[in-house]
């Protein structure tokens, strides 16, 4: 089975409780009735934990089985409780044999919905964002650059994704960009994902942050998802087996199961303007692409934030 960025190359492309002082009475001392009444306010005013709503799943994670049958794999996924799809660009297309209009009425069918896709930007991006427009997608989305030697050649990038961001806006849908490790490790003493996300306009570009690329070169996902609130709209929720020295790149496992403490770091996300959480997986230990979809998906139905 291919990596991801293997097949990218070669395809081209913490909110704080309330605390409610106790009353007292003006001598020092609580009446009965008071002690009843503080002990409610802090026990009701404690905000509880919620789920975090739909999420949805990248169809490059059954990119082995997607191409066989995509109607039924698609209904195996709708099974599993994904309300949400992400898709992406391979042979079949981004609707996988489908018109637009004919995949967005089988999702309607299944219950779920196309909000993403990731696809080549240099080939046929204005048709690609008026057909997404069309069957209400929220967003297209560059998967991947590549390290670049300068660190002006991300800031041409970052202009070009302003244009793209243009097209998309043209058509009611968003741009967005999915990372990979290489713009959040130091290139020339700065990040790389520093200078995309300041040389793009807020109004034309959203980011896609992949949590397990910014865990993977040792980064923070709470330190970028606060250091740039209402930036990062989607996600990539995937696990990193745990202990994978950095230099592992195929690491990843299903949800719950590695190092990642998606309880918190999804808890920050959505305290920073996350909208969509959207399950990948590439790697299957003693698994199925299906099987390991399946458990992802348990593993949300269940996780509180």
């Amino acid at each position: 089975m291919s990596s991801r960025r293997d097949f990218i190359r070669k395809t081209g492309f913490a909110a704080s409780a309330f605390v409610f002082g106790s009353i007292a009475c003006n001598d020092g001392t609580k009446t009965e009735e008071q002690k009843v009444d503080s002990a409610a306010k802090s026990t009701t005013s404690t905000p509880t934990e919620k789920p975090i709503g739909d999420f949805g799943v990248q169809l490059y994670s059954l990119r082995d089985d997607m191409p066989k049958d995509p109607k039924g794999i698609l209904k195996q996924v709708a099974s599993f409780g994904y309300k949400q799809i992400e898709s992406f660009e391979g042979a079949m297309g981004i609707f996988w044999g489908m018109n637009h209009k004919d995949f967005k009425k089988y999702m309607d069918e299944l219950g779920m919905t196309i909000v993403s896709s990731h696809c080549d930007t240099k080939k046929n991006f204005e048709k690609k964002a008026a057909e997404a427009g069309e069957i209400g997608m929220k967003y297209l989305i560059s998967p991947y650059i590549g390290k670049q030697k300068t660190l002006d050649d991300y800031k041409k990038i970052a202009e070009e994704f302003n244009k793209l961001g243009e097209v998309c806006k043209k058509n009611g849908i968003r741009f967005a960009y999915h990372n990979h490790d290489y713009t959040f490790a130091q290139q020339d003493g700065q990040y790389p994902q520093d200078i995309l996300m300041q040389n793009t306009s807020p109004d034309l570009v959203d980011y896609q942050m992949d949590i397990y690329w910014v865990v993977t070169p040792g980064q923070d996902p709470e330190t970028w998802l606060k250091k740039y609130p209402n930036r990062f709209r989607l996600c990539h929720v995937k696990d990193r087996l745990k202990g994978a020295p950095p230099e592992e790149h195929e690491a990843s496992c299903d949800l719950g199961t590695g190092s990642i403490n998606f309880k918190q770091v999804l808890k920050t996300a959505s305290d920073n303007g996350m909208q969509y959480y959207i399950v990948e997986q590439e790697r299957y230990d003693n698994s199925t692409p299906l099987k390991s979809v399946a458990v992802d998906a348990n593993y949300l139905k269940t996780l509180t934030i």
